[in-house]
This record gives C-alpha cells, structure tokens and sequence, in this order.
C-alpha cells in the first residue's frame, strides 16, 4: 500500500489535532489567540502543557509484540497528513495496516493512564481517523493508544460512528469559534488558575 497526501493550497488555513485538544480543555483559549490575537504565555499554562505529547524514544519499544498484540501486518510512521475536504493536518506516530484490511493509527503518550483524560485521547484519535479514511479511502476501526509511563500500557479503541460524528463536531465548533464566536467559559474553574488569560476573560 502507497501513503500519499492530498493537495493543499499553503494560504489555506489548516487545523490540526493539537489545537483542537486545547480547544476542548477550554474554548476560549481559540478565540482570544485567533480573533483577538494576545499571544499565550506559555510558561504559566502548566496544566495545558502537561497534557501535550513530548518527543518520546521508542526505539526501546517491543515493536514485534504491538504488531502482533494489534494483528498489524504493515506499519507506517511519523505519517503527516493533510485533508483539504476536513480542513485538518496532522502528524501521527504510526500507522498499521491491520490483517482485516483495515487501518489504524497508535499514538504514544508520555502519560500516566487515567480514564478521565481518555474522552480528550478518544477525540485525538478520531481526528487521526477521519484523516487516513479521508486520504487513504481505508476503513477505520480501531484505534490504539500506548501509555509509556503505565509501563507501556496498549490501549484499543474502537472508532464507531458516533466518533466520526464527535470528531467532526470538534472540528466545526473550533472553526466557528476562530470565525469570531465568542465562546461559554469552561465550567471547571480549577482549568482558570494557571491561565494567562484570566484577567481578561469575562465569566
């Protein structure tokens, strides 16, 4: 099988999974980066920070066992991809083409699994999703998540319907936000404290 990438017009303006996963910690931080264009102070966003994938060395990695453990047949890695139709790019750490013939992607997080952290991860992933079925016009199943610091914990996820519909939403509901929506503050206030914005954000 042949990866390729659709073509892209460099003055379009492409959102990317990262972003999104922002988005959903607190809205606002779109919109006042975008519309209003105030820089983040990113020293002090310590609670977002946490949450964002490092470089990790997986050159330590048990490579045969995830093939064989996820019934992968083929693997691709660090793919970047760029779908013009979802207005999405990203760059996923693999890509298995799976025994049934379908495709999945597998992140590696440099985290601690805990399941309340596993919508925002579920999300991640079903944005990679929608960009390999996409581009690559391959079905999308599942999808699997490896936590290094739970002792290489593999994670699988299935990717239903209603995932494709909640990674869609994500994606409509960030770009109607940077078109100039002003969005509802986040409802977990704790998320407030370390936020560069809090002196300028109306509650």
């Amino acid at each position: 099988m042949s990866l390729y990438q659709n073509l892209f017009n460099e003055n379009e303006i492409y959102v990317t999974p990262s972003e999104i996963i922002e988005f959903m910690y607190c809205q606002r931080f779109a919109y006042f980066m975008n519309c209003l264009g105030i820089k983040q102070n990113e020293d002090k966003r310590y609670k977002v920070i946490k949450g964002r994938n490092i470089h990790i060395d997986k050159s330590n990695q048990n490579v045969n066992y995830v093939r064989k453990k996820i019934n992968g047949v083929a693997k691709y890695i660090n793919v970047y991809m760029i779908s013009k139709n979802l207005g999405l790019k990203g760059i996923v750490d693999e890509i298995y083409e799976l025994k049934d013939g379908s495709l999945a992607p597998l992140d590696y997080k440099y985290a601690v699994y805990e399941e309340k952290d596993f919508l925002t991860s579920k999300i991640q992933m079903g944005l990679y999703s929608l960009l390999i079925e996409d581009i690559y016009k391959y079905k999308v199943n599942k999808m699997f998540l490896i936590y290094c610091r739970s002792g290489n914990l593999l994670k699988e996820l299935e990717f239903k319907d209603k995932d494709r519909e909640a990674a869609k939403k994500a994606i409509d509901d960030y770009k109607k936000v940077i078109q100039g929506y002003y969005p509802k503050a986040t409802k977990y206030k704790a998320r407030c404290i370390d936020c560069c914005y809090r002196n300028i954000c109306i509650k």
